[in-house]
């Protein structure tokens, strides 16, 4: 039976991309561990296929949390056995990539973005050089790897002439059952409430939108998103519910009325997303408004499930919304499209792809 190990700096409740994987490694033979991060609020794990290991760190944050965290990962992995590492994004390739050197186990690299074009990397010139360091040193040595679209495979080819699948964040099928409509409709954000996730734009469009916005995720930026709330007077249509565990945030997201996935055109990480919103909208039947991205109108194109915007200006995103609301037709077109769409892009397809990578890595 092979040993895999799958490496994160997030907390192993809520990822849910990792559970997918890690769950379909698992029910096909293979013997994985996920490694991440204990934090004063982490909640109890789940028992699951696959075993889960969290790392205490005195530091929370910064250098000091990268530097800490892997050199603990590092010292963990040392005194155990593999075939294979698998450094979920570049903030755990460097311990990954020394680790499979000393113990000769194959090396993957799974990429859940272009991390060195994040903006709060691609903002910060220090930070930036750092990153695109370590990327540059790293990335060329993992021959084997994938990432969550074609744009970013492209982009990994063009920069270090890896050539890596693609493999999407899309959900898990679920059973789409009849469900109690809440009394008043909303908008839904789902997902990391960070730097460049159009929040600035957002909640000043609020003021001219009938709907309330429920906000179901956390992040770096959640201090500045109360603040805007607060500025902008909002607070009776804003309803911040942090982090859920993925059965709660399925029943809210089956029950809201539109999805929002906006995003700023900063740094190419933002421009290049497919992220796990997109998809979990689609599989809830519910209609979107996002971003008239490369990724987004790929799909866009095929299956017409949301309403692009070309910009985050303040009467974009109000009249987009307002329109889709009121648009019956428009709306339950896409609704329709969205209910076809997830009999395709879910995992079920999806994870057969990931059970060929590791069948045939070479």
């Amino acid at each position: 039976m092979k040993k895999i190990y799958f490496t994160v700096t997030n907390d192993l409740s809520f990822d849910q991309r990792m559970h997918r994987i890690c769950s379909a490694l698992a029910s096909h033979g293979y013997e994985v561990t996920l490694v991440g991060r204990n934090l004063p609020t982490s909640l109890p794990l789940k028992e699951r296929s696959f075993a889960q290991k969290r790392l205490p760190c005195f530091f929370k944050r910064g250098k000091a949390f990268y530097a800490e965290y892997n050199l603990r990962l590092f010292f963990f992995l040392l005194f155990r056995r593999m075939h294979i590492i698998c450094a979920i994004d570049l903030d755990t390739i460097v311990p990954c990539l020394l680790i499979s050197k000393i113990k000769r186990a194959r090396r993957v690299y799974d990429a859940h973005e272009l991390f060195t074009e994040l903006k709060e990397v691609v903002t910060r010139p220090r930070v930036h050089k750092m990153w695109t360091k370590i990327e540059r040193w790293a990335v060329s040595q993992f021959k084997n790897g994938y990432t969550v679209c074609q744009s970013i495979a492209e982009e990994f080819q063009r920069r270090y002439g890896v050539q890596y699948d693609v493999i999407r964040n899309v959900p898990v099928k679920r059973i789409l059952a009849a469900t109690q409509l809440p009394s008043s409709p909303f908008l839904l954000y789902s997902g990391a409430v960070n730097e460049a996730r159009g929040f600035e734009y957002l909640i000043p469009a609020l003021k001219h939108i009938r709907l309330p916005l429920v906000v179901c995720g956390d992040g770096n930026f959640m201090p500045q998103l109360k603040k805007l709330v607060t500025e902008h007077g909002v607070e009776e249509k804003v309803t911040l519910l942090g982090m859920l565990p993925p059965d709660q945030l399925w029943e809210i997201t089956r029950q809201a009325t539109i999805g929002i996935g906006i995003a700023e055109n900063e740094g190419l990480n933002q421009y290049y997303a497919l992220p796990n919103k997109f998809f979990d909208y689609i599989q809830a039947g519910l209609p979107q408004v996002t971003m008239d991205f490369p990724e987004y109108r790929r799909i866009n194109d095929e299956y017409e499930i949301a309403v692009l915007i070309t910009d985050l200006k303040t009467d974009t995103i109000a009249a987009a919304l307002n329109n889709l609301q009121e648009d019956v037709v428009l709306y339950t077109k896409l609704k329709d499209n969205c209910l076809k769409a997830r009999e395709v892009l879910n995992w079920e397809q999806e994870s057969k792809k990931l059970l060929t990578f590791y069948e045939t890595l070479s």
